[in-house]
């Protein structure tokens, strides 16, 4: 049990009703989750007003409840608090519930449309490799250490996110990275937490169903710059012309990295083959299992911060000649016939531009290359038309799928995405809706040495199609299927 006002430290308060030297249980968004002498914060989310329920929380136990509208009768012996915003004040609130575990441990975020997941994991393989105890929020996993936990958010709500910090703590983790979505910047998931460092990645067409417009998107990812300590560092690709603008603002110590231009970290292509990169970061050449231009930028990155965090050079470069590829991020197989199939989590039109581009930078172009791709439905449905024309002008055949429907027509969404295709490029596409069956399409119509890109995907196991999620691998699939065929 721990006082109201305490849990209430550097949130900002409106109004208050009723004492807040009542004791707090537990702390809850949910009216479900409420039990007795529970604090209840109600949000409007993008779904459910949580303003709403606010008496269902009463009636389950809750002795105090924060929300942003007082509700019109208030219930005796309930303290009430009234704040601008829900979503700030529940970070802020988690955070000191937890025991503010944030400052206990080296936390860096990253941010960016593509490359967040590969570079959180990466940073979390190579300093576990280093010998530290080390922790992760990623959209692939969440490790506290060696102890794993199934992801179901890019960045968790922020109860979450605290209950894993301080399950960090009490595990002796040093360093912890995390995924830091838009979504969770603009629902304040991050407020309230102590980063050590930022890492801006790139940004792209991505998530315009729910920010509108895309300067929207770039100003909310520019937010998490703006709040970090002068204590912190923020380390930006400044190739992307929004690297420079994520600095304008930040109180932090600034660095930069590129491969095009001058910057604190630069790197240079030496080799680049399906069997890793060699690379010269700023004055040193390291060779690494990684694939692919795109993966230049996140190692430069991983670099940076490694160093950053006080590695020495020439260990953090041992150790990145040591890391593995993260899961469903250009992970390939060989088939006994070579065929070469790759699946990759490319679901924005630049992270499918920048794989394609990859794959045809190291081809020899005597093979042909496949791509079976598709677009989510209930998601950003601009991007779908370009998808389809950046897929059909960069591979010599193309099978347009489903990818995750969730509630909407396939039909739909795979109409949408033949519509960016132009019509010199018809003739290289054939469009099937049954994921498996457009996979063994490809896997059917591929001969030795030619290659198979299953793209959108990648580390999911699932498909969701109408609600229901069913157990679907890409990477199994097609290992299975080439198998099948090639007996």
């Amino acid at each position: 049990m721990i006082a109201l006002k305490d849990i209430l430290y550097k949130v900002a308060i409106n109004s208050v009703t009723g004492g807040t030297n009542t004791e707090v249980n537990a702390v809850a968004f949910d009216s479900r989750h409420i039990g007795a002498n529970d604090l209840f914060v109600a949000i409007d989310g993008v779904v459910v007003d949580g303003h709403k329920f606010i008496d269902v929380a009463i009636k389950n136990g809750a002795k105090s409840v924060v929300c942003e509208v007082l509700p019109e009768h208030l219930e005796e012996g309930v303290a009430y608090v009234e704040v601008d915003n829900s979503h700030k004040a529940l970070a802020i609130i988690a955070a000191n519930y937890y025991g503010n575990p944030s400052e206990n441990l080296r936390l860096v975020g990253v941010t960016g449309t593509n490359g967040k997941t590969t570079i959180a994991s990466l940073l979390y393989q190579l300093f576990k490799k280093a010998g530290y105890k080390v922790g992760l929020l990623s959209t692939v996993k969440i490790m506290v250490d060696a102890k794993e936990y199934k992801a179901t958010h890019t960045t968790p709500d922020s109860l979450t996110i605290n209950a894993y910090l301080k399950e960090m703590n009490e595990a002796g983790v040093e360093f912890c990275f995390m995924e830091v979505s838009s979504h969770g910047i603009h629902q304040c998931r991050t407020e309230g937490l102590n980063f050590e460092g930022g890492i801006f990645t790139n940004i792209t067409h991505d998530h315009l169903d729910y920010h509108k417009t895309f300067a929207e998107y770039r100003d909310v990812k520019k937010r998490f710059f703006d709040g970090l300590s002068k204590k912190a560092f923020a380390v930006v690709n400044v190739d992307d012309k929004n690297g420079l603008f994520m600095l304008q603002n930040t109180k932090a110590r600034k660095f930069t990295y590129a491969l095009k231009q001058y910057a604190d970290y630069k790197c240079q292509i030496l080799e680049n083959q399906f069997s890793g990169l060699l690379l010269k970061v700023n004055d040193s050449e390291v060779w690494t299992r990684l694939i692919g231009k795109f993966n230049a930028y996140n190692v430069l990155a991983i670099y940076a911060t490694a160093e950053l965090l006080g590695l020495e050079k020439v260990e953090v470069l041992r150790l990145i000649s040591d890391l593995e590829s993260v899961s469903g991020r250009f992970q390939y197989i060989v088939s006994d016939k070579k065929i070469t199939a790759i699946v990759d989590y490319a679901h924005t039109p630049d992270a499918l531009k920048n794989v394609l581009e990859t794959i045809n930078g190291i081809r020899t172009k005597n093979e042909e290359l496949f791509t079976v791709v598709g677009c989510g439905g209930d998601r950003d449905r601009t991007k779908r038309p370009e998808m389809g024309n950046i897929a059909s002008v960069l591979s010599d055949k193309v099978i347009f799928t489903s990818d995750n429907p969730r509630t909407e027509n396939p039909e739909d969404i795979l109409r949408e995405i033949e519509n960016g295709v132009e019509p010199q490029n018809f003739k290289k596409t054939l469009t099937i809706q049954d994921r498996r069956q457009a996979i063994k399409t490809a896997c059917q119509m591929a001969g030795p040495n030619d290659i198979i890109l299953i793209a959108g995907k990648g580390h999911e196991t699932y498909q969701e199609i109408n609600g229901v999620r069913s157990h679907f691998d890409d990477l199994e699939t097609v290992r299975e299927l080439l198998n099948q065929l090639e007996k």
